[in-house]
């Protein structure tokens, strides 16, 4: 296999990735709308007469959300390292640590001229 097409196929991962990130964003914002309106229709001063109660249980509610949206933004830079680096591997980012790593490795067995596997 040559090195474009290993870069191509990473590549092509890479979007398939941010396609399912962007389901899953799009789910959650569905879901958290409706934990909106729930909350909305069902929150009131009678139910909770505590500021700090009604505080506290909203919270809970969208803790995940936020989790998850920082999960996926973690991921999302992650990919979009890699993607730097592949299609401009001339500016390699010195000590970048961290992350998904750097995709070179990956293909250090890979020369352009070699039609391996």
């Amino acid at each position: 296999m040559r090195r474009e097409d290993a870069y191509h196929l990473t590549l092509d991962a890479i979007a398939k990735m941010q396609w399912n990130v962007a389901a899953m964003l799009e789910a959650k914002a569905s879901e958290a709308e409706k934990v909106r309106n729930w909350m909305l229709a069902h929150f009131t001063h009678e139910s909770q007469a505590a500021h700090s109660d009604r505080l506290s249980t909203s919270l809970e509610f969208h803790e995940q959300h936020v989790e998850v949206i920082e999960g996926l933004t973690k991921l999302c830079n992650g990919l979009s390292r890699n993607m730097k680096i592949i299609l401009h591997p001339e500016e390699e980012v010195s000590g970048s640590g961290g992350g998904m790593g750097s995709m070179g490795s990956l293909f250090d067995g890979f020369d352009s001229g070699d039609k391996k596997g």
